[in-house]
C-alpha cells in the first residue's frame, strides 16, 4: 500500500472517530461535529462499531512500502482495537455514569473556551447541544446498568456542578434572539438534576457493581493502547518496589536534611509554606514561566509556539480534579492555546478547610508542577505534535507516553540544575512516590479486588494526604482504568529509551536531539519510538 492509499485509510478513520465522539472532534479543533453529541444508545452504536471493525480489517491486511507508514498503521490499529473493546467488552456505556455525563459537559465547555470559531458558530452550536441534553441524559439512564457505587455518586457530583457550566455557558453565549436557547437551558439544567438524582437513589438502593475492569481486560489496555509487553502482575510488583525505594530516598535525604526528622514531618511542616488562595493561580504562572525560560536557556529542546493560559479549574471538573491539571489545544485546530487548571480552595470553605486545600500547593512543589503540565511537560509536547504534518501523529496518543515523557522531564530538569534547593528536591521525590503508589493502586483496583477504602488508605498512609483529597483522587483513578500506572512506568520507558539511544550514537548524542526525536512521533506509544529509532531490542 503506498502512502496515498494509507492516507486514505486515515482520513476515513478520523471521519469514523469523529461521528463516534463529536465531543472529541470539537476538542481536536473539527468544527463540523459541534452542534451534536455522539449516539451511545445500543443500536447506533453497533453500527459504529461495525464500521470501525471494517476499517480494522482493512488496516490489518494492509502491507505498508514505509517504516512510518506501518509505526503510524500500527498505532491506529492499537487505538481500534481499544475503542472497540471498551464498548464491548469493558462496556464503559453501561457501567460508568461519568462516560456520559463527561461528554456533555466538556461539549458545552469546550464551546465556551475555544477561540478558533466565531461567537455566532459557538453560540448556534451551543444551542443545539443544549436541546440534545435531555434525550442524551434519558438514553444515558436506560443504558446505564450495575455501576460501581463510587461511579454514580462522583457523577451525580458532576452533573450537579454542571448547572453552573449552563450558567456560564448562557451568558456568554446566548445568542441575540435568545428565546430558543433560553428554553434549551432550562430543560438542559432540569436534565441535569434528573439524571442525578437518579444516580443518587441508585447508589442509596446499594446498585454496586465493581469497580475494577478485571486482569483480561486490563492486560488488554496495557498490550493495544500502552503497548506494553508487560501484564498486570509485573506491574504491581515493579511499583510496589519503586515505592520502598523512592520512600529510601526521601528518608535519606530528609536526614540530610534535618537530622532526626522523619521524612513525613519535614514534609508536613514545608506544607505550611504555600500561596494565599487569591495569588495561588499567579504563583503557578510565575513557575510555568520559569520553566520555559530554563528550557529555552539551556537549549533542551526546540519550543513551538503557543500559549499557556493558567486559570482556575472550571466548577464542573472540581470534583475530579483535586490539585491541577491540563488540556491541550485541539491537533486541527489553528489556536496553539492550552489551558493549566488550578484547583483553588472552596469559595463556601471555612477558613480551616481552606487552608488545608492550600497545603496541596506548597511552594517547594509549585516548581515540579509547572514543568511536568507546562515546559517542557505536557504543553510542549502537545504543541509539537499538533505541528506533525502526519495526522496520526496529531490524534493518536496513549498516556504512558505523554505522562512518561512529563515525568521524565521532572527528572531531566533536575538532572539539569533546574531545582532551586533540597526542599524542591524533597518534594519531587514525593511527587515520584505518588506516582510509584498510582502504579499499585491503579493495578489494585482493576485486577486485585482493591476497594475503594484500601486504595484511599493507602494514599493517607504513603503519600501522606488528607481523607478528602485522597477520595477525589481514587474516584479518579476507578474511572480511568490503567492511565495511572503511565505515569511511573512510562517514565521508566523513557529513560531506557534515552539511554538506548545514546548507546546507540556514542560520541555523538545529543540530548537535544533525543527530546526532538521523541517529540517528532507526538503521542505514540514508546515501544514504537522504539521501531522508529532503530533500537528494537
Amino acid at each position: 500500500m503506498n502512502t496515498r492509499e494509507f492516507a486514505q485509510l486515515v482520513d476515513s478513520y478520523l471521519d469514523l472517530k469523529w461521528h463516534l465522539d463529536p465531543v472529541e472532534a470539537t476538542g481536536a479543533g473539527v468544527q463540523e461535529h459541534d452542534h451534536r453529541f455522539g449516539a451511545f444508545g445500543a443500536d447506533e452504536l453497533k453500527q459504529s462499531l461495525a464500521a470501525l471493525k471494517a476499517l480494522s480489517n482493512a488496516l490489518e491486511g494492509a502491507v505498508m512500502n514505509s517504516l512510518q507508514d506501518e509505526i503510524d498503521r500500527t498505532a491506529l490499529l492499537g487505538d481500534l482495537r481499544v475503542t472497540i473493546h471498551r464498548f464491548e467488552h469493558e462496556r464503559q456505556q453501561e457501567r460508568n455514569p461519568l462516560f456520559w455525563v463527561s461528554h456533555v459537559l466538556e461539549g458545552l465547555y469546550l464551546l465556551l473556551v475555544l477561540r478558533d470559531r466565531s461567537r455566532e458558530h459557538r453560540s448556534r452550536a451551543a444551542t443545539e447541544r443544549l436541546k440534545a441534553i435531555p434525550a442524551f441524559l434519558n438514553v444515558a439512564l436506560e443504558t446505564l446498568e450495575s455501576c460501581p457505587t463510587v461511579l454514580l455518586d462522583t457523577a451525580a457530583d458532576v452533573a450537579m456542578a454542571g448547572s453552573a457550566l449552563i450558567d456560564e455557558v448562557a451568558t456568554d453565549l446566548q445568542p441575540r434572539d435568545g428565546s430558543d436557547f433560553e428554553s434549551a437551558s432550562e430543560a438542559a439544567q432540569e436534565a441535569l438534576v434528573v439524571f442525578s438524582d437518579r444516580l443518587r437513589t441508585d447508589s442509596a438502593a446499594g446498585q454496586n457493581g465493581a469497580i475494577g475492569i478485571g486482569e483480561e481486560a486490563f492486560n488488554f489496555r496495557l498490550h493495544y493502547e500502552h503497548a506494553l509487553n508487560a501484564s498486570a502482575p509485573e506491574l504491581w510488583r515493579y511499583g510496589g518496589k519503586l515505592v520502598e525505594q523512592t520512600e529510601s530516598k526521601l528518608a535519606d535525604l530528609a536526614a540530610h536534611m534535618d537530622p532526626g526528622a522523619a521524612w513525613p514531618d519535614l514534609v508536613d511542616r514545608l506544607r505550611r509554606e504555600h500561596p494565599d488562595a487569591e495569588e495561588l493561580v499567579d504563583a503557578y504562572g510565575v513557575e510555568m514561566e520559569r520553566s520555559r525560560q530554563f528550557v529555552l536557556e539551556n537549549d533542551l529542546v526546540a519550543l513551538p509556539d503557543g500559549i499557556l493560559e493558567v486559570v482556575s479549574t472550571p466548577d464542573f471538573l472540581r470534583p475530579l480534579i483535586p490539585f491541577a491539571a491540563y488540556q491541550p489545544p485541539g491537533a486541527f485546530s489553528e489556536d496553539k492555546t492550552g489551558w493549566f487548571y488550578v484547583t483553588q480552595p472552596d469559595r463556601a470553605a471555612s477558613s480551616e478547610e481552606a487552608n488545608r486545600q492550600l497545603r496541596d500547593h506548597c511552594v517547594h512543589e509549585l516548581a515540579c508542577t509547572a514543568l511536568h503540565e507546562g515546559y517542557p511537560g505536557h504543553h510542549l509536547q502537545f504543541l509539537s505534535a499538533q505541528a506533525q504534518p502526519r495526522p496520526v501523529r496529531k490524534v493518536v496518543h496513549t498516556a504512558l507516553t505523554v505522562e512518561g515523557w512529563a515525568l521524565y522531564c521532572e527528572e531531566m530538569m533536575g538532572e539539569h540544575g533546574f531545582y532551586r534547593g533540597k526542599e524542591e528536591q524533597l518534594f519531587r521525590l514525593l511527587a515520584l512516590l505518588w506516582r510509584a503508589v498510582r502504579v499499585v493502586i491503579d493495578v489494585g483496583i482493576h485486577t486485585r479486588g482493591m476497594t475503594f477504602s484500601d486504595a484511599v488508605n493507602m494514599l493517607v498512609g504513603k503519600i501522606h494526604f488528607d481523607t478528602t483529597s485522597a477520595e477525589a483522587e481514587v474516584r479518579r483513578y476507578c474511572a480511568y482504568p490503567a492511565y495511572q500506572l503511565c505515569y511511573a512506568v512510562g517514565s521508566r520507558e523513557v529513560m531506557a529509551l534515552r539511554n538506548d539511544y545514546r548507546n546507540a550514537a556514542g560520541g555523538s548524542y545529543s540530548e537535544r536531539q533525543f527530546h526532538m526525536d521523541v517529540l517528532s512521533y507526538g503521542g505514540l506509544p514508546v515501544s514504537l519510538l522504539r521501531w522508529g529509532m532503530g533500537l528494537n531490542d
